[in-house]
């Protein structure tokens, strides 16, 4: 037998949950087939099968977290798969197994008053039940398919045979009972989870989605974050992807997009404010000459951000070029650590999904990150006599107070102001 195990992931990984299982027992598999699909707190993995076999047990569900090296199944090595109509498993009993089906089975000589099983459900029966609520509504001589449960999914849950059928006086007294004790079909917040009439559908949190939601809270608590704004007037970049689009995509096979510019933007304002390009650990500045910007993208599983490095020794079209890949991988689940790790600074770009203006959190151990917005036509006044519609972004700017002043803040935001309403500046100074 071949152990399936969870295998080493990174440093910073220890565990992940069970995205999907691509296999099922009895299925035969070959050295370096996809078992499952693991998510982790940054990107979802592939675990292959070290051996060719058939599968003989998977030990894990869907969604159960696992640590590295725990065995979630295994492979019975140089077996073949059942033939057509005989049932799957068959011919991967061993010692084990065969201990594990007697134990299961009741003895034939089981007590009188012991009482009759309840009937089990048929295939495709409205209701399912796990082998523990099956006990205990046997034991109390509970019809499952009289019960009709709450979950949406129609699984029966303990609570719902765990109450005995009680006479009135005795329904009373819970109800007394239940005024005085918390409601475990309460959520946390007091939200009735088994009202008919207020039907809730329960989601299991992502592992991911529970990573950003721990990452944003511990940004908010552990920096003294501020945000200053500024807008863009964004008439030349208009004007210059208007007039070199076309040829810009026959040249270097890709599109050009607004956050070549924006990347570059940052990396000349980083240059001139290098403590935006820190990051605090303990009580020093670690000061960083380099530039990985990290490009936030939004994801079917969260936020990732991905790293463009070394923006400052890329031109516009690999500045594209490498954005439009990384994205490409995050909306396919085929980033890799190596893509994530790192970064001095961040870019999110909220105005895709028509956001005017908002506050972009920390990616810490990051001290800064720019937001973008969209686009809107405002009339703008050019002097004292004349006005002008123009196209017009607000961007905004999240810092750490502690190693950042404000006045440092608002220069470096003005500073990729100016470079991006100077288009031309960009190719000197970032």
């Amino acid at each position: 037998m071949s152990d399936i195990k969870i295998p080493e992931m990174g440093e910073s990984i220890t565990e992940g949950a069970i995205a999907k299982w691509l296999v099922k027992v009895g299925d035969t598999v070959n050295q370096g087939d996809m078992l499952l699909e693991l998510e982790t707190d940054k990107v979802n993995l592939e675990v292959n099968a070290e051996r060719s076999g058939v599968v003989a047990e998977i030990r894990k569900s869907e969604g159960d977290v696992v640590q590295v090296g725990e065995v979630v199944g295994t492979i019975q090595e140089g077996a073949v798969a059942p033939a057509s109509g005989q049932p799957a498993g068959t011919q991967l009993a061993d010692d084990a197994e065969l201990v594990r089906t007697a134990s299961a089975t009741p003895p034939s000589s089981a007590p009188a008053s012991v009482p009759a099983p309840a009937a089990e459900p048929e295939s495709g029966s409205a209701y399912t039940a796990s082998p523990s609520v099956r006990k205990l509504a046997r034991e109390r001589g509970i019809d499952l398919q009289s019960v009709v449960p709450v979950d949406p999914n129609g699984r029966i849950h303990r609570n719902e045979v765990s109450a005995p059928r009680s006479a009135e006086p005795q329904a009373a007294a819970s109800a007394v009972k239940e005024q005085s004790e918390p409601n475990p079909a309460r959520s946390s917040g007091g939200t009735v989870l088994d009202d008919p009439a207020k039907p809730i559908e329960t989601i299991r949190m992502s592992r991911r989605r529970q990573t950003i939601a721990t990452r944003l809270v511990e940004a908010q608590r552990t920096a003294a974050m501020l945000t200053t704004f500024n807008e863009v007037d964004m008439t030349k970049i208009l004007d210059i992807r208007k007039r070199r689009k076309q040829s810009f995509q026959e040249k270097n096979d890709v599109g050009l997009g607004f956050m070549s510019f924006f990347t570059k933007a940052v990396v000349g304002a980083l240059k001139k404010f290098p403590l935006l390009n820190a990051e605090i650990d303990g009580d020093r500045i670690l000061a960083k000459k380099y530039y990985d910007i990290g490009i936030a993208v939004s994801a079917k599983e969260g936020l990732v951000v991905p790293v463009v490095r070394d923006a400052d020794r890329l031109g516009f079209a690999e500045i594209e070029r490498t954005i439009a890949d990384l994205a490409g991988k995050a909306r396919s689940n085929t980033l890799q650590l190596s893509d994530l790790q790192g970064g001095t600074f961040s870019i999110t770009n909220g105005g895709v999904f028509g956001s005017l203006l908002s506050t972009p959190i920390l990616n810490t151990p990051q001290v800064g990150i720019l937001g973008m917005h969209k686009i809107q036509w405002r009339p703008i006044a050019l002097d004292e006599q004349r006005m002008e519609n123009r196209p017009m972004m607000y961007i905004a700017l999240s810092y750490d107070h502690r190693i950042v002043d404000g006045s440092e803040a608002v220069r470096f935001l003005v500073t990729v102001k100016e470079l991006l309403e100077d288009p031309e500046s960009l190719l000197l100074e970032g």
